[in-house]
């Protein structure tokens, strides 16, 4: 088995927001508030965070603001909650969440809260059980759950429970990993994981590894460096990870790196991109990857960053 390539992994993730005109850097033009989020959270990780220019990009974040209080996924975009969150946690890195007019982007989310608990994910209504986590994650972070029904909320990701232990994006929807991880990690958020299964789900979620120690998304499907989060993350919130075999995962993750040039693809041999760079190394984080700091499985951030935030940990720079 090789190693994890951190500094190719690092001037590829600074390559890729230098090459605007790339076809990356196209397709992920309307969504570049996530790309942020994936790319500085890989630095983070793998300990190169001050690679980049602090400043540069936080001045960046706040021309994505709507006068709603929402951030869009690029300056002169809608707002959206997936781009809000993606702004929250950028900042909550640099530990610059206090720049944040709170009540006003606390508003702006709350406000996407349906009658039945669900969440909107902007003005055009789309409900889905990501935009639920997104929401109370969201609101965690900035110390105002209190502006939601949080019980209406946890009620309706409860209705999204599935047979087989699992959820979906709305009642009745099939059973995903993705959507699984975001309603356990807002059930975790909320201390409501006492309505999962967990042995059922643990099973569900274990299914999910196949013969090359990677894992997917579905029964049938195949295996995606992704969902070595999307997984991980669930079965560590429930206590089932144990259930997986870990070293087969690692060595599935590490062979889809690129070694030349650097980044992480969804498959060996295939074409990387951050997305996969970040939660490729997100997973290997949740593995305990020697050298990798730690990541907070429903919070989707670095360990420290979140004891910082809730323990009340503050730099000189936040209190004056």
């Amino acid at each position: 088995m090789g190693e994890l390539a951190v500094e190719k992994h690092v001037r590829y993730i600074l390559s890729v927001e230098k090459k605007k005109d790339d076809f990356e850097s196209v397709v992920m033009e309307h969504l570049r508030m996530n790309g942020a989020y994936w790319g500085l959270m890989t630095l983070d990780l793998l300990g190169k965070l001050d690679a980049v220019d602090q400043d540069e990009v936080i001045s960046w974040i706040m021309l994505c603001q709507d006068e709603s209080g929402g951030f869009g996924g690029n300056t002169g975009h809608d707002p959206h909650i997936l781009y809000t969150l993606s702004a929250i946690q950028v900042l909550a890195l640099f530990d610059q969440i206090h720049i944040l007019d709170i009540d006003k982007v606390s508003n702006y989310i709350a406000g996407l809260q349906n009658e039945d608990g669900s969440f909107s994910g902007d003005i055009w209504g789309e409900v889905d059980t990501r935009f639920s986590y997104i929401a109370m994650l969201s609101l965690a972070l900035l110390h105002q759950l209190d502006k939601i029904d949080v019980e209406k909320a946890v009620n309706y990701i409860v209705s999204c429970k599935n047979l087989d232990g699992g959820f979906g994006s709305t009642p009745g929807g099939e059973s995903h990993a993705g959507q699984i991880f975001c309603c356990v990690a807002a059930l975790a958020l909320t201390g409501s994981l006492h309505h999962v299964d967990k042995d059922l789900l643990g099973w569900w979620l274990c299914e999910r590894q196949v013969k090359s120690g990677g894992l997917n998304g579905r029964p049938e499907k195949l295996p995606d460096v992704c969902y070595s989060w999307w997984v991980l993350s669930s079965l560590i919130m429930i206590d089932r990870v144990h259930w997986i075999d870990g070293k087969k995962l690692v060595k599935f993750i590490l062979e889809c790196q690129d070694l030349e040039k650097g980044g992480i693809s969804d498959r060996p041999e295939d074409a990387v991109d951050v997305f996969h760079t970040y939660f490729g190394v997100a997973g290997l984080s949740l593995l305990e990857y020697p050298g990798l700091k730690a990541i907070d499985p429903a919070y989707a951030l670095p360990v420290h960053v979140v004891n910082r935030i809730f323990i009340g940990e503050k730099t000189s720079k936040s209190i004056t």
